[in-house]
């Protein structure tokens, strides 16, 4: 198998010309750069990927850094979407990592250690806070990216996200045309966009028709935080009807709660990210989601134009939310 210089002697050609020519760079013209490849197929040559990517000085690597407990990587409705971006990735010759952060370290963290030691190309961020370290380094450095969520930032970024507000503001509005007055909501910590989003969505709801506010419980967005939240809002002296979840593991969380408790089985409760154990859940939850036929795609295709240079305004997308309609919405309301 021939090496670079013995392809570039047999040629004619300088080495740094059958370089380019291979790595296709548009100095050299079309008749050269065929030419090249097709000797480079004769002689089976396979050009160096560590050089290569040296040369071109790109990493080739697209990472996302996602939180991680023991024997748990980061939100599980998240993979889905990071497969389906890892495939349309890899057809632009990108690879897309997923970095679980070390227990004592954080994402920032994380993020310097890629970017600083020049290791990634491009970063995706997930579970945005509403004032995000990440995205002020990021944006420091100059690296493209683009978030899972909003963020607060007084400059522009890349995005993908659902419109919360809107969606729990419209499943705050149908409890209350089924004719629920005490809906409670399961809130995430604040300082976490989506989690600020879906609670004025349901705070704005509730003070619209004349309704108290004061039936809302914050904890982790976990299925522990869930039942512990849950539990907070059945010791209330008047304690719910309903239940509108910031996600889908608090809302599963709510469920344990609501079996341990006399009368739980008439309280309906509605989560968010349509995970698929909600299905199965007793009884199946009814739930929300971010409308998209194929969100990796979406995630993948901003990336690209984020490295090509487009400008950050002009990359992002809120979409609607959509309801799943199972059984636990759909509890009877005693007015008793």
């Amino acid at each position: 198998m021939a090496n670079l210089k013995q392809l570039a002697q047999s040629l004619g050609l300088s080495i740094t010309t059958v370089s380019r020519a291979l790595d296709g760079y548009a100095d050299v013209s079309a008749a050269t750069r065929e030419r090249v490849l097709a000797a480079a197929a004769t002689a089976g040559y396979r050009p160096n990927a560590s050089a290569r990517r040296l040369r071109k000085q790109r990493a080739e690597l697209v990472a996302v850094t996602l939180p991680s407990d023991p024997g748990h990587i980061g939100p599980p409705h998240f993979l889905d979407m990071l497969s389906g971006c890892a495939e349309c990735l890899a057809g632009a010759g990108l690879n897309l990592v997923i970095a679980p952060v070390p227990r004592g370290e954080s994402e920032l963290d994380l993020c310097r250690r890629f970017v600083d030691g020049r290791r990634v190309d491009a970063m995706l961020l997930v579970r945005t806070r509403r004032h995000d370290e990440r995205v002020e380094f990021l944006q420091s450095r100059g690296i493209p990216f683009v978030t899972n969520g909003r963020t607060e930032s007084a400059v522009p970024h890349p995005y993908i996200d659902g419109d919360g507000y809107a969606g729990f503001h419209a499943a705050t509005r149908r409890f209350q045309d089924a004719g629920h007055r005490r809906i409670g909501h399961i809130a995430g910590p604040q300082d976490y966009y989506f989690a600020h989003a879906r609670q004025r969505g349901w705070q704005a709801a509730m003070q619209e028709a004349g309704l108290g506010t004061d039936l809302c419980a914050e904890a982790a967005p976990t299925e522990q935080g869930g039942y512990i939240a849950a539990l907070d809002l059945l010791r209330r002296p008047e304690r719910p009807t309903a239940l509108v979840c910031a996600t889908d593991e608090m809302a599963i969380g709510a469920l344990r709660a609501l079996r341990e408790v006399d009368g739980g089985e008439e309280i309906s409760i509605v989560g968010h990210d349509d995970l698929p154990i909600g299905a199965f859940a007793s009884p199946s939850l009814s739930t929300m989601r971010m409308t998209g036929e194929n969100l990796g795609a979406n995630f993948a295709s901003l990336l690209l134009r984020a490295m090509a240079g487009e400008p950050a305004d002009r990359l992002q997308e809120l979409h609607a939310i959509e309801f799943v309609d199972r059984d636990s919405h759909r509890r009877p309301l005693r007015t008793a």
